[in-house]
């Protein structure tokens, strides 16, 4: 048990965001009654900008004024979706995520104001959009729909198909969990047909490497098979290098009898090539597990693909 009596937790100051930090406060508090938190709200260039993310630098974006937070002292612990935060190049120096908590579901959701699923979607139905990833995977199951740019948090994206500028949405069904909108899910798709991204549905606590108090309040939280998958998946993104203009895919999973495996895809965005590959870890430990997966799809030329993408 720590002897920190306050932890100071940054978090992007939208809905999602603040959800996500009171499931920590929440687990923190059962864990440790003792300890009390306050929230520490930024809004960060990737909630500003509704334009190309690869204009700023990528998924970075979202993270680098709650990072800058941490590392000034301003807060003791950040709250991240592992999914937004950059796996091809370390954390910040003098930071480290102390915990994964357990994983949420990683699959995508089809959010349609009567209730359709993407099969009963007519032709030229509009699915709001701009993720890479989803968008070469749609352009093979459905070429007939037409992915129209939207970023912006969670609710943000729900007003602007209220308002009609999309005729449906994909989402994760995490994050609908998260804002209590679980209700407007028109169908759940399986990770056959639309392929999660790296990091999907896990949440990762970041404190500064040198705070040991923060780190062992906050270690309990974590979950030993969402670290493992995590750690393997991370690890092959970091291997494989890819940008964020980079369709890339994939998700590891830790069987009840300790077994670990890892299937991961790149697409070129129009989704007509894919590269796939699938390895159990065996004896490997899950970083060198991801690693081989990388290797695997560098081997059938993801390096050529991913460097042909604009970015």
């Amino acid at each position: 048990m720590a002897s920190t009596e306050l932890i100071r937790i940054v978090s992007r100051s939208s809905p999602m965001a603040l959800a996500q930090v009171e499931r920590v406060r929440a687990e923190l508090a059962a864990l440790h009654p003792g300890i009390r938190t306050e929230v520490v709200p930024v809004t960060t260039s990737g909630d500003r900008w509704m334009g190309d993310l690869a204009k700023l630098g990528g998924k970075g974006a979202f993270t680098k004024e709650v990072d800058a937070a941490l590392l000034a002292g301003e807060a003791d612990l950040a709250v991240h979706c592992v999914k937004d935060v950059p796996a091809d190049r370390p954390l910040p120096a003098g930071t480290v995520f102390a915990a994964f908590l357990k994983r949420d579901d990683v699959r995508d959701a089809v959010v349609h104001p009567e209730g359709r699923t993407l099969d009963e979607l007519p032709p030229g139905a509009r699915i709001g959009t701009s993720s890479v990833r989803r968008i070469a995977q749609l352009a093979v199951s459905h070429p007939d729909l037409v992915c129209v740019p939207m970023r912006g948090n969670a609710n943000r994206r729900l007003e602007k198909l209220a308002a009609g500028e999309a005729d449906a949405l994909l989402l994760a069904v995490s994050g609908l969990e998260r804002i209590d909108q679980r209700e407007r899910i028109s169908e759940i798709l399986s990770v056959e047909a639309m392929c999660p991204p790296i990091g999907a549905g896990v949440l990762a606590l970041q404190c500064r490497e040198d705070d040991n108090e923060t780190i062992a309040a906050v270690t309990g939280l974590g979950d030993a098979d969402a670290w493992r998958e995590t750690t393997a998946e991370r690890m092959f993104l970091h291997v494989l290098q890819g940008h964020c203009n980079s369709p890339i895919a994939g998700y590891a999973r830790a069987e009840r009898d300790g077994r670990l495996s890892l299937r991961a895809r790149v697409f070129t965005p129009d989704g007509k090539t894919v590269l796939d590959a699938h390895e159990w870890a065996g004896p490997l430990d899950p970083a060198t597990l991801g690693t081989s997966v990388a290797v695997a799809l560098l081997r059938q030329g993801a390096r050529e693909l991913i460097d042909t993408i604009p970015h």
